[in-house]
């Protein structure tokens, strides 16, 4: 019997955070739900201990069940019968596994039959299930939708979708179309209101929807007609037992195989709306896919935590030249590369989700009472926090998903490129995570401002630089700091240029400043907490020094006039 939790005390070690008594107290409302509900914790330790408990279900699950069905579902995967998708024989044990334990609502309020755990933990199970099976975490991690249909949604339309969502029925986001990808602006899927029956009906074509044929879909839509930017957009839930959309068919693709990604066809579906008209996507997908973009950090740290086990256990046990390869130089420093990289992506990767834990917390609190004015300025605070940090998350997260694979499967050596092997299905499953939910250059973009404002180099300033380390890790705080000062005199000296291009030329190459020098942090004071992090922290700042040294000799060296040279050189 395995278990993908008890397995990897460095997911339970985030519990330890001084934070997580704030997070859970705000959300058990100082406990007094054990008033209204029999199972809510009686105080922090009992809520500690319930997570604990719950999660290594979950981790028994996804490696007993997930892991042992993922080579067979990568291999079968869904298809689409009668306009509808079948999954395969694996993914249907999966979900009906994770029905059974209880898995599919966990973010979820009591009343609506949820465990109401915090995101915390919830980011915890869906590393897991990632680790499991990338395919299934789409399926399963769309249960974000509910949190928005929780967030935003009426009382009415809570009260009979909520508890859908609790007994298994599935959920889908279905954002993006042919000719609106990455511009969701650009949404064309037509809206369009009944007065003879009161009714919301859609009409058009979405593409590329993960899980499409969802029982319960969040959908983007033009509802002002003659509009044709964001201001025209509107959010509706569709349900599937109108059975007015049709699945026309289901992308072939590279990895993530289980996961159906469908082209649907509404005709006349109707749907009903969500919140206010004209607020889709300014408000509501935007919420909905910073939900996402923290899932797909989940995701990359899972296929990290897969493809590093990988690589470790066939360094360890394939035998070169007499020897185990793990003891050569070029092997080794691969793996504790990758090893620094996966504790790094997992500091920040729950760094975020205690920021959006706080901010959606007060958020709902607010919706049950005034907050004080103290309460506010929290509130404002970590939605601040959570946004600028989201997109960091994600960018790094799915770009060292695909290096820890792609290096995992090179230690494998030619073994690793054959299908016996399950690297390759990680390498192939990691290449989506920088690509869908935002791609790595819209995270850069999503992250900029907070560089260009100084948003970063103000909270490690204010939060990050004061902590004391122990002595011997002077040094690495020292270098910590001097990237600070790197990132700060870098950003000051693009902002008086004030030139747009030039600014969003080197943009990259600011935002992995500000990451590696983020990370670096976060990894050294996990180390305070636990010295196990010092290793990683001690590589993955030397790392990033590197890194910035680097970035910082290019745009240093690089001047205005030579963009002209990057845009002649285009030719064939």
């Amino acid at each position: 019997m395995g278990n993908f939790y008890t397995d990897n005390q460095n997911i339970k070690f985030q519990f330890s955070h001084p934070l997580m008594e704030k997070i859970v107290t705000l959300k058990e409302r100082n406990f007094t739900q054990k008033e209204k509900f029999e199972d809510a914790p009686q105080d922090f330790a009992d809520a500690l201990d319930n997570y604990d408990k719950s999660l290594e279900i979950i981790g028994e699950v996804c490696a007993d069940v997930i892991h042992e069905n993922a080579e067979s579902v990568d291999e079968q995967g869904p298809k689409v019968v009668d306009g509808h998708v079948v999954y395969a024989d694996g993914t249907k044990q999966n979900l009906a596994m994770i029905n059974k334990t209880g898995m599919s609502s966990i973010s979820l309020p009591r009343m609506y039959g949820g465990l109401n755990f915090p995101i915390v933990p919830f980011i915890m199970a869906a590393e897991l299930v990632a680790r499991g099976d990338a395919g299934l975490s789409n399926l399963w991690s769309l249960q974000d939708c509910a949190e928005t249909l929780n967030d935003f949604a009426n009382e009415e339309q809570k009260a009979r979708y909520l508890p859908r969502v609790h007994a298994g029925e599935t959920c889908a986001m279905a954002l993006t179309e042919p000719d609106a990808g990455s511009d969701l602006q650009a949404v064309q899927l037509k809206a369009t209101y009944s007065e003879e029956d009161k009714t919301w009906y859609l009409n058009g074509v979405k593409r590329f929807i993960t899980n499409g044929d969802a029982h319960i879909s969040l959908v983007l839509a033009r509802s002002e007609e003659g509009t044709v930017d964001a201001r025209g957009l509107s959010m509706f839930v569709y349900d599937r037992n109108s059975n007015a959309m049709t699945v026309r068919r289901i992308e072939n693709k590279l990895g993530i195989k289980g996961s159906p990604t469908c082209e649907l066809v509404f005709k006349n579906a109707p749907v009903e709306l969500v919140g206010e008209r004209k607020l889709g996507l300014i408000k509501y997908v935007m919420a909905l896919m910073n939900a996402a973009r923290l899932g797909i950090g989940a995701q990359s740290v899972g296929i990290s935590e897969a493809a590093y086990r990988e690589g470790l256990k066939f360094a360890q046990e394939r035998k070169q030249f007499g020897k185990a390869i793990i003891e050569f130089p070029a092997v080794y420093e691969m793996l504790a590369n990758m090893k620094a990289k996966l504790d790094g992506i997992r500091s920040i990767l729950y760094e975020t989700a205690r920021f959006v834990d706080i901010y959606k917390i007060y958020y709902h609190i607010s919706l049950e009472r005034p907050l004080e004015k103290e309460e506010r300025n929290e509130m404002k605070e970590y939605e601040r926090l959570s946004n600028i940090f989201t997109p960091l998350t994600k960018l790094f997260a799915s770009e060292y998903a695909n290096e820890i694979s792609y290096d995992s499967l090179q230690i494998h050596g030619g073994s690793g490129y054959m299908k016996d092997y399950s690297i390759q299905r990680y390498v192939r499953d990691a290449r989506i995570t920088n690509i869908y939910e935002g791609t790595s250059q819209l995270q850069v973009v999503a992250a900029i401002r907070g560089v260009t404002t100084g948003q970063y180099v103000k909270y490690i300033r204010e939060v990050y630089e004061p902590v004391a380390v122990s002595a011997e890790q002077g040094q690495l705080k020292a270098i910590l700091k001097d990237s600070t000062d790197t990132l700060e005199s870098l950003t000051s000296s693009i902002n008086e240029l004030n030139t747009p291009e030039y600014t969003d030329f080197h943009a990259r190459r600011l935002v992995e400043i500000t990451g590696y020098t983020v990370i670096g942090y976060l990894l050294l004071l996990d180390s305070q907490r636990d010295a196990s992090y010092a290793k990683s922290a001690d590589l993955f700042i030397k790392y990033g020094q590197a890194k910035v040294a680097a970035h910082t000799a290019f745009i240093k060296n690089f001047n205005v006039e030579d963009l002209a040279k990057y845009k002649g050189n285009l030719k064939v």
